[in-house]
């Protein structure tokens, strides 16, 4: 791994530029600038060419000729004004002035995180129009937004897991600068920024990576097919250009973490792990306050974040899926794929994964088809991410539904109050906190060749979804894309007005929550959950009484005039809790 960063793309000091490019399997490779000349580049080391030139400047736009193929955009373009067909453009990262000098982060036990895909998030769908809402999110209780793939990509409009242009922003969310003030103004705002970045797979068109060297390896598989190749002949590259795009957001952008997708999906049998790598480097090539890599995986897998000197990755937290599926199954009865799992879920289960940070620790798994996950025990609570709504747990479902849509205001609102009084750290999805009535659908805009194909895996993957009897919304479509996108009149109206209040005064609470968590199972349908100086009481289902520790008050409860239209208030006396629906309580010193 070369010691200095970044390595790959196109790189303006004084009056020249110095272009960058991993092409192992070329003879030759040429820099064709447009209204300019075609240039060699020089074989360095590693599969590297170079060249250094004065007949280029930022803004200057170039592709690049490998042997006689080509010509191709920049694997590691800045940007991609034309599309990610199209030539790439010289950005210089230092030209943008930033005011965050004083920003600290934000620590790991502090984080609450609110997911946003950011064509949907607003109307106009973009980084600068996210700016306009930064302060409505810190004054909700948010303290990082974590944006879905901002990556370039095919068409006008993607959820962003179609990678192809792996260093630029994608131009229909502004240009470079706009990310960059968005970051600036979020620090300045108070709030950190997480990205999400997909290093598993390639997307299926314009992800001209592959046309520059062995990115792919028949040696493992992926739901998408061939591996990146992590550990085949000529991984090093490979890896190389991954760990420089890490170093490349968090360095330029002033990115506060990663989040990792699939990172099961990154098949790894060499030493160092890839994810080790990549932290490695991190500790090592970026300053300033803490950044964090956040893996997504399922397989409950206590090495994701423990410490490298303990044969650990040395990541620092891992999405934790198993409380979500619990309380998809408690509360609205889902059974299919691998909700299957979880159809026993009681109230004693959900206190153990509250407890632990996952429920799955070498038990068999139907939907595996083995065992799955380890003893969580090295693991910390604030190590886990937990969630009651994401954009897979909603936009993979047929019809792009939320949450809402499958369980009452009253069990909603009880389930609000438990994923933002946890220990762990609570993940948002957009309008989550507003229970916003607009689904979050997949979309995308890929040519005629491949759409085709697109729509028809969307419609083939559901055909037997039991309880789903209706059409599929086409991804090509641009009214599904539309219909995703949050409706910001909403949270001004009854009843989402309500629950924004809820939301609101939970994550107030936080700030104020003990340091430890002691979690009970009170009956089959209740839970305590013990965070000194505060207790919380949930009900998750029906009619319900709970004895509740002597000498407190309730602070909130969820069926609070200011919260519902039509609230059932629970009875709250010296000893006891009443419910006559699924709601919570909080209780506080008298």
């Amino acid at each position: 791994m070369p010691s200095s960063f970044p390595v790959h793309g196109a790189h303006p000091h004084n009056d020249a530029v110095t272009f960058r490019v991993w092409a192992p399997a070329a003879d030759a490779v040429a820099l064709e600038l447009k209204d300019g000349p075609s240039l060699a580049l020089s074989e360095t080391e590693g599969g590297l060419f170079a060249r250094t030139t004065d007949a280029a400047a930022p803004g200057t736009r170039y592709r690049f000729r490998l042997d006689d193929d080509g010509p191709f955009p920049d694997p590691a373009s800045r940007h991609q004004p034309e599309g990610v067909h199209g030539p790439s453009e010289v950005v210089d990262p230092t030209a943008y002035d930033w005011g965050d000098a004083g920003w600290a982060g934000v620590a790991r036990e502090d984080l609450v995180v609110y997911e946003l895909h950011v064509g949907t998030f607003t109307e106009a769908g973009t980084f600068d129009a996210i700016r306009e809402q930064l302060t409505y999110l810190r004054d909700l209780g948010i303290t990082a937004i974590e944006l879905m793939p901002v990556h370039g990509f095919p068409g006008a409009r993607n959820w962003g897991y179609d990678p192809a242009a792996w260093f630029a922003p994608a131009r229909t969310y502004g240009r470079p600068g706009a990310l960059r003030r968005l970051v600036d103004a979020a620090h300045q705002t108070g709030l950190a920024v997480i990205l999400d970045v997909i290093y598993n797979h390639l997307g299926p068109d314009g992800a001209y990576l592959n046309a520059f060297g062995p990115v792919l390896t028949d040696t493992h598989e992926t739901p998408w097919g061939a591996a990146v190749n992590l550990d085949d002949e000529g991984a090093e590259g490979v890896r190389r250009f991954f760990v420089d795009n890490a170093l490349h957001w968090l360095r330029e952008y002033h990115i506060d973490g990663l989040r990792l997708d699939a990172t099961h999906a990154l098949h790894d049998e060499s030493e160092p792990h890839f994810l080790a790598a990549l932290s490695a480097a991190v500790d090592n090539h970026i300053d300033g306050p803490e950044r964090f890599l956040i893996a997504e995986d399922s397989r409950n897998q206590p090495p994701l974040v423990q410490p490298r000197d303990a044969d650990g990755h040395g990541l620092d937290a891992v999405w934790s899926n198993d409380l979500h599926h619990q309380l998809r199954v408690f509360t609205a009865g889902d059974t299919q794929g691998y909700y299957r799992d979880f159809q026993s879920t009681t109230t004693d289960d959900i206190a153990t994964t509250l407890r632990d940070g996952w429920f799955f620790r070498g038990g068999h798994s139907e939907h595996v088809g083995g065992p799955r996950g380890t003893d969580p025990a090295p693991v910390d609570r604030t190590q886990c991410v937990v969630f009651i709504q994401n954009h897979d747990q909603v936009g993979n479902r047929p019809a792009g539904n939320r949450l809402t849509d499958d369980v009452s205001p009253a069990t909603y609102r009880a389930l609000s109050v438990l994923v933002c009084v946890v220990q762990e750290i609570p993940l948002l999805f957009m309008g989550q906190e507003w229970a916003a009535s607009t689904p979050f659908q997949f979309f995308t805009d890929h040519n005629d060749e491949i759409g085709p194909r697109v729509t028809e895996g969307r419609t083939e993957e559901f055909a037997d979804v039991s309880g789903f009897a209706g059409d599929v919304p086409d991804p090509q479509a641009k009214a599904t894309f539309e219909r995703s996108v949050l409706d910001w009149d909403e949270p001004r109206r009854p009843p989402h007005d309500g629950v924004l209040a809820l939301y609101h005064d939970l994550l107030a609470l936080r700030p104020q929550l003990g340091d430890e968590m002691r979690v009970d199972a009170r009956s089959d349908t209740t839970l305590l959950l013990e965070r000194p100086p505060v207790h919380i009481i949930v009900n998750l289902k029906g009619a319900a009484q709970v004895d509740m520790p002597s000498a407190l008050t309730a602070i909130l409860h969820t069926e609070q005039s200011g919260y519902t239209v039509a609230p059932q208030p629970p009875v709250v006396s010296a000893d006891a809790v009443s419910f006559s629906r699924a709601g919570a309580v909080v209780l506080g010193a008298a």
